[in-house]
């Protein structure tokens, strides 16, 4: 079954010429989505279209640009088309996966996918090493700062229930008695 895919970002545009389109392509449903834009990461239509297709189904759209803006959204959709056993076809590009080439063009989406991973993933390492390496503190910044141990520590002497010194503070009684283990292991090393 051939099942078409139509967007428009704005209210005002007409959605016809991409109907007769896909019509023309074979299309025996469309779905279409109203002001809603390339880069959203939310297309309800769309989703209603993927939850739809079975296994061999043809998603067809009138140009690429219509699934996405985005070059790397564009590749996710490919390859969980590939992963669903679907077919695509964009009218206008002239790309259909039925065909060698179209199936050359789903291998070079799915490569291209694989290598902007590998490349996000090695900036990602390096950038933390370097980091790390400046002295910036990696995570999450405690809740429980110098500042407010030292305070902790007062109403300690003091007598205070830490009950009531973590609710004073703003953290976790949890807080209170992660700092005195570490304090202690500091202490002891």
């Amino acid at each position: 079954m051939r099942i078409g895919y139509a967007r428009v970002s704005t209210q005002d545009q007409n959605l016809q010429m991409q109907r007769d389109a896909l019509k023309r392509a074979g299309c025996e449903r469309v779905f279409e989505d109203h002001g809603v834009r390339g880069n959203a990461l939310i297309k309800p239509q769309l989703m209603a279209l993927l939850e739809f297709a079975r296994a061999g189904d043809t998603i067809v759209v009138w140009r690429l640009d219509r699934l996405s803006r985005s070059l790397t959204d564009l590749l996710t959709l490919m390859e969980a088309l590939k992963r669903h056993d679907l077919q695509f076809m964009s009218v206008t590009e002239a790309i259909e996966t039925e065909t060698p080439s179209g199936r050359l063009f789903f291998h070079l989406i799915g490569a291209l996918s694989e290598f902007e991973r590998d490349v996000i993933r090695q900036r990602t390492v390096e950038g933390l090493a370097s980091a790390k390496a400046s002295g910036v503190r990696l995570g999450r910044p405690p809740r429980l700062t110098d500042e407010k141990w030292e305070y902790v520590q007062r109403l300690k002497f003091e007598g205070w229930k830490i009950a009531d010194i973590a609710r004073l503070v703003g953290v976790s009684r949890q807080a209170i008695y992660d700092r005195q283990k570490k304090e202690a292991a500091g202490g002891a090393a």
